[in-house]
């Protein structure tokens, strides 16, 4: 029951119709974008506002950004790994250019090397190209290109542009054989560069040489540069053959133990030089003129003291 004089409180305080909020509050906004547009009035509170949203904006952004940069790292990753994979294949393209480019520059400064040792030497030559070596394992022996029909026969030296590389033992009509310097049972008649000292050098086996019968206090020195010596008639003198790499003596033999190593390419080059036979020219035949011209001059100083 109610107290009288008291009423009781309203049940909803509606205020304002609704309709004139709505009005107020449009005639409101009016204003103040007309005030901001004319004077700038809200720019202040426009900054502040965007200040204090940066940082929420900047996490609610971040998803989005590392989805963008994962994806492109992962882009990145596949394109390069793309344009690696077509450089690699581009290369391997021109590597077999490259490399016969190379090896065609080697062989011409070779074979210019060759020509030039074949205007040094004072015998005609011919180039060839080594095929294979001889399948005798105990032997250093190597097969040429050039044979009976082109005038090779055995004997003739092979050379390279820096010294002698073997001899021509055997021969066939497309092809020869040649035994190296190296080999157990090759021999060439040498001297020393340094002071006119002969011997003969026996290959070793190995690539090695053997320089035999010097006598314990021969003067043969490591470093010593030997030349043929062309007292066998075969070699043409001078050529480099070896270099001595090592002298053991001993008192208790008579000879020294001394190691060399060929100057040439022995086992390393594919093109040589088979040099002609060293012809030695007869000599010529006296002058009859000249021959009679001392016997006229005796005969008239015999008359001198008749």
């Amino acid at each position: 029951m109610s107290v009288v004089g008291q009423q009781p409180p309203p049940f909803f305080n509606r205020g304002p119709a609704p309709l004139a909020r709505l009005a107020f509050f449009i005639a409101v906004s009016l204003l103040m974008l007309v005030l901001d547009l004319r004077f700038h009035t809200l720019e202040w509170a426009r900054q502040g506002v965007a200040l204090v949203v940066y940082p929420l904006q900047r996490i609610a952004y971040a998803p989005v950004e590392a989805i963008q940069h994962g994806s492109g790292y992962f882009t990145t990753l596949i394109t390069l790994k793309n344009e690696n994979e077509l450089l690699r294949q581009r290369q391997l393209g021109t590597a077999n250019q490259l490399l016969r480019q190379e090896h065609l520059e080697l062989e011409n400064q070779r074979l210019r090397a060759l020509l030039d040792m074949k205007l040094r030497q004072p015998a005609t030559g011919q180039m060839a190209e080594i095929l294979y070596a001889a399948r005798d394992r105990f032997a250093r022996r190597v097969i040429i290109d050039k044979g009976n029909q082109q005038a090779i026969s055995p004997g003739q030296v092979v050379v390279d542009e820096q010294g002698v590389i073997g001899q021509v033992t055997r021969t066939f009509p497309l092809l020869s054989e040649v035994t190296l310097i190296t080999d157990k049972d090759q021999a060439v008649p040498v001297q020393i560069v340094r002071n006119g000292l002969r011997s003969v050098l026996f290959g070793a086996g190995a690539g090695n040489l053997e320089l035999r019968f010097l006598a314990a206090n021969a003067d043969v020195q490591a470093g010593d540069t030997l030349v043929t010596s062309g007292l066998d008639g075969v070699y043409l003198p001078g050529l480099p053959v070896a270099k001595v790499t090592r002298v053991d003596r001993d008192t208790a033999y008579a000879f020294a133990r001394i190691l060399c190593e060929p100057i040439a390419g022995v086992e390393r080059y594919g093109q040589v030089l088979v040099l002609g036979r060293h012809e030695v020219l007869p000599p010529a035949p006296p002058d009859p003129e000249t021959n009679d011209r001392p016997d006229k001059g005796r005969k008239g100083k015999r008359r001198d003291p008749l």
